[in-house]
């Protein structure tokens, strides 16, 4: 199962939760190994680029 979490800071260490709907699902139980794979997600730059205007077509057929 795969699920995208963000770590909080506790102390000196980083903490994730896994959701409910998951520990339910997998009857994951306090004390019990797990294995965790660590993978860091893409950045979402959707929306970052507000300000820039729309490309036209005097920009696709721009050559330097």
């Amino acid at each position: 199962m795969q699920v995208v979490v963000k770590p909080r800071k506790i102390g000196g260490s980083l903490v994730v939760t896994i959701p409910k709907e998951i520990v339910q699902k997998e009857r994951i139980k306090p004390g019990q190994p797990l294995i965790i794979q660590i993978k860091k997600s893409r950045a979402d730059f959707f929306g970052a680029l507000k300000e820039l205007p729309s490309f036209s077509k005097k920009d696709e057929f721009y050559e330097k």
